[in-house]
């Protein structure tokens, strides 16, 4: 999809280059108000950030979106798109602009419609927040306390992809004018306000909405938001690693009916994820589930599904697994693995109300219903000890050894997840995924036993490393060992996203695997991984 110059499809759909050397010099060049089903904007990265913004208020189709796609720089840079000081192309004119470097809804031209099927991929959003500012239709303004990278205003059928959030007041944001919205292979961090409790690395108001492949950071230092923060209906957090935060999860209740009346606002599904708690971390609860309007009929008032999670807190203080907010909300906790580094009677299951069922978890040795209250905590049975056998927790490989008591240990899904929420896949650190191999019985937790680590943690040592060598781009690309015996195994080639996209099966007669990029595939960064070892490229077209 992504070539050089300028394309055309049946619907004479254009694609327009950004950047320097390239027809379009600044964001602002590029005709916002009348793109159309097809079209394309590549905005190549470059040493100094585009200092700009813009609405995106059009409608593609399913067939052929409106894409916006941010090229890498000869080392994986992406091009960055910066609040501070930033311009708006002068024919765009939209309200809210203060609430998001871009934003999707709401303007006067292009003229205001439902905008559906849009792509936006591979940009790095930076420093919307206060005390910076913008120039816009009213001349020099101040971004609005709880401004965001990219503000949903309302919109349908939207990817928001590989893209990195940080440095925001809000890292992205949705309001309940979306739906059916994907945010899949992006990088959360360093957003929120500081002494704040308002802004989140992610504030979503969603109907149907999906997060997976993502890496949710530590917000701002002193910010006192959550990690993931969402008021959705038909929310599915699934393959993620959330770190940090308030809380890593707050699943709260909608103030709209167009929300709250959707049927599938009563079931929040959470697998396949690591989540992480750091000592020192403002709350001592992983995740929230049920409300906080104080609006009880506005609730959620159904049943959050957490399994196959990995969860690990090193406070030294309590941790509490869930909080839910009234009588009316349940949670079914299966399969997962809840590791704290206190001691076991540190470790509660629920905070306050509501009814948890807990089975076929491992849990520290002493674990304890609750902390606060006589918690309704329905015990099914779990696997108990003093350490769940991680690769290499020091270095937060928290895929399973061979000695773990994990191993082999899960029992059978809900029936209310299947098919759509069987488990499938792996996070692979950092922003992407792969196959979750089935070897037997599943195994706890967020990884499966028998596929090595795709990415060496940092800080450990290998006895080699997989060097990659490359001709001008588009490639080939060579690979080859710094010190091994050889090997017949197979080099992969995976996208940003965890898919395979190549597979080179034999060794050049100078002992390396040669890859030669297809012509379809896309501009961007790529692993290639042998065995356990791994390493980047990137092609430039």
């Amino acid at each position: 999809m992504l070539t050089a110059g300028i394309v055309s499809s049946a619907l004479a759909a254009i694609t327009r280059h950004v950047g320097p050397g390239h027809p379009f010099l600044n964001i602002g060049d590029v005709p916002w108000e009348s793109l159309a089903p097809g079209d394309s904007v590549l905005i190549h990265a470059r040493p100094a950030p585009y200092a700009e913004k813009w609405v995106l208020c059009r409608v593609g189709t399913e067939a052929e979106p409106i894409v916006v796609t941010g090229i890498p720089d000869a080392v994986g840079n992406l091009p960055v798109i910066t609040g501070l000081n930033a311009t708006t192309r002068t024919q765009l004119n939209f309200w809210s602009e203060n609430r998001g470097l871009i934003k999707i809804g709401g303007a006067n031209n292009p003229p205001d419609t439902m905008p559906a099927w849009i792509v936006i991929e591979n940009l790095e959003l930076r420093a919307a927040h206060t005390p910076n500012s913008f120039t816009g239709r009213s001349g020099l303004t101040a971004w609005a306390g709880n401004a965001a990278g990219i503000y949903v205003e309302k919109g349908q059928h939207l990817v928001i992809r590989g893209c990195r959030f940080h440095d925001c007041a809000n890292g992205f944001f949705s309001a309940y004018l979306s739906s059916d919205l994907l945010v899949e292979g992006c990088r959360f961090e360093d957003n929120g306000n500081v002494s704040s409790i308002f802004e989140h690395n992610n504030y979503t108001e969603t109907n149907n909405i999906t997060f997976q492949y993502n890496w949710f950071g530590p917000l701002k230092v002193g910010a006192g938001g959550n990690n993931l923060k969402d008021r959705s209906a038909g929310c599915v957090i699934r393959y993620n690693w959330i770190e940090g935060g308030n809380r890593q999860l707050d699943l709260v209740d909608s103030d709209f009916p167009e929300v709250y009346d959707d049927p599938d606002y009563r079931n929040t599904f959470v697998y396949g994820n690591v989540l992480l708690e750091r000592d020192g971390d403002g709350n001592s609860q992983i995740a929230h589930y049920g409300g906080d309007s104080g609006i009880l009929s506005h609730y959620r008032q159904g049943t959050l599904w957490f399994f196959q999670n990995t969860v690990v807190s090193r406070r030294s203080g309590n941790t509490t697994l869930l909080r839910l907010s009234s009588s009316a909300e349940t949670a079914d906790a299966r399969n997962n693995i809840v590791s704290v580094t206190a001691t076991g009677n540190r470790l509660g299951m629920l905070d306050q109300t509501g009814t948890l069922t807990i089975a076929q978890n491992w849990f520290k040795t002493g674990w304890v219903n609750s902390h606060s209250a006589a918690a309704s905590v329905i015990n099914n049975g779990q696997i108990t000890g003093s350490d769940p056998g991680f690769q290499d927790a020091a270095f937060d490989n928290f895929e399973l050894a061979s000695t773990s008591a994990g191993i082999d240990q899960g029992i059978a899904a809900a029936p209310a997840t299947l098919p759509e929420h069987a488990i499938a896949r792996h996070y692979m650190k950092h922003q992407g995924s792969r196959t979750r191999p089935i070897s037997g019985p599943i195994d706890l937790g967020a990884y499966e036993f028998s596929l090595p680590s795709a990415v060496p943690p940092t800080g450990t040592q290998r006895p080699a490393r997989l060097l990659a060598w490359h001709s001008p781009s588009p490639g080939p690309f060579a690979f080859e060992l710094s010190e091994a015996p050889p090997t017949a195994s197979p080099v992969e080639i995976f996208d940003v996203l965890g898919r395979r996209v190549a597979r080179v099966e034999k060794k050049d007669a100078d002992g390396r695997w040669t890859w030669r990029p297809s012509d379809d595939l896309s501009p961007g960064v790529y692993v290639a991984r042998l065995g356990a070892l791994t390493t980047r490229v990137v092609l430039v077209r």
